[in-house]
């Protein structure tokens, strides 16, 4: 069990929000075989205060989708107020404000990892949002900007004075995005320093892995990005106590499709195709005819051509 202010979760692994990758469909799928918390794709409070429409489509939820975080990204503290006010009518489960993403383009708007430099006025943004917020505030810091700039423990410690309910934390700083080791005892010193739920990733990408997390970190919680992709069943192997049975090829294709045609519905058949090329890649990786099949997925335009690629990652033998 995992408790984030009045958030109260049966488990304590969480799905992460991912730009381009957690839309609906997305979270469904990976719902159905044990999500419990997911998060929308990181929204801008720009967007969101601007009425972008494209930004307000990801705020779309519906009763099977919940419990559901929204992510907020932005400094300009009049954008990020009205943004909660906004947030404050939808069935949100909980705000996280990001202060983690190195993007070149979001950091050099001195938003996300950004803040790893001005941990004082992490805790000033903060105190905004927790303020105005009807719902549980967390935050998603990095380890720090550099290995020479390791500030996990006052970032977190800024943010815990600021009234928020957990943090999430990356165990990797800026200068290394998403390259080289996790630093789990980046992510331990946060743990001992806080008294509130600490909710750990990076690399993530197993059940081997995320075990190893909590053994290491003895963090509160886990977050799954990358080791969702195409791998829904690792919140099924999570919770299976040693029993897990590796898809076949007949299950993992009848999922595809069944992901496949909630993007259909969603999206429509030309961005659905777009969009889920990516995914397919995903669900393929390892197989003997994983190859042909990343050289062929740029070809495909339609719905039928999807269909026939799916049919022919089942048939291969």
């Amino acid at each position: 069990m995992l408790k984030i202010g009045k958030l109260v979760l049966k488990t304590n692994v969480i799905l992460a929000p991912l730009a381009g990758v957690s839309d609906y469909p997305f979270r469904m799928i990976n719902r159905k075989f044990g999500c419990e918390l997911a998060f929308t794709e990181m929204i801008s409070s720009n967007a969101l205060k601007n009425n972008n429409k494209t930004t307000y489509k990801k705020l779309a939820m519906d009763s099977a989708d919940m419990p559901i975080g929204i992510q907020l990204l932005g400094t300009n503290e009049e954008n990020l107020l009205r943004s909660v006010e906004v947030i404050n009518n939808y069935k949100f489960a909980l705000i996280d404000y990001n202060a983690a993403c190195p993007v070149r383009k979001v950091v050099a708007r001195g938003e996300g990892s950004g803040l790893l430099k001005d941990p004082p006025k992490l805790n000033k943004l903060l105190k905004i949002i927790v303020k105005n917020s009807r719902l549980p505030v967390t935050v998603k810091i990095r380890s720090g900007w550099s290995s020479k700039t390791i500030n996990a423990v006052e970032t977190a410690l800024q943010a815990e004075d600021a009234g928020i309910d957990g943090i999430f934390i990356h165990g990797r700083t800026k200068e290394q995005a998403y390259s080289g080791t996790v630093d789990y005892r980046s992510i331990e010193s946060v743990k001992k320093a806080v008294k509130i739920p600490v909710i750990a990733s990076g690399d993530n990408l197993s059940v081997k892995l995320i075990k190893n997390m909590f053994n290491e970190t003895g963090c509160d919680g886990a977050v799954i990005a990358r080791g969702a992709f195409g791998n829904p069943w690792i919140f099924t192997e999570l919770n299976s106590s040693n029993n897990f049975i590796k898809p076949s090829k007949e299950e993992i294709s009848e999922v595809m499709l069944e992901h496949y045609n909630m993007c259909l519905n969603y999206y429509g058949e030309q961005r659905a195709v777009k969009i889920f090329k990516k995914h397919v890649n995903w669900y393929t990786r390892g197989y003997s005819n994983s190859r042909i099949i990343r050289n062929s997925i740029s070809r495909i335009k339609t719905q039928d051509d999807m269909h026939n690629i799916i049919e022919l990652f089942f048939l291969d033998t």
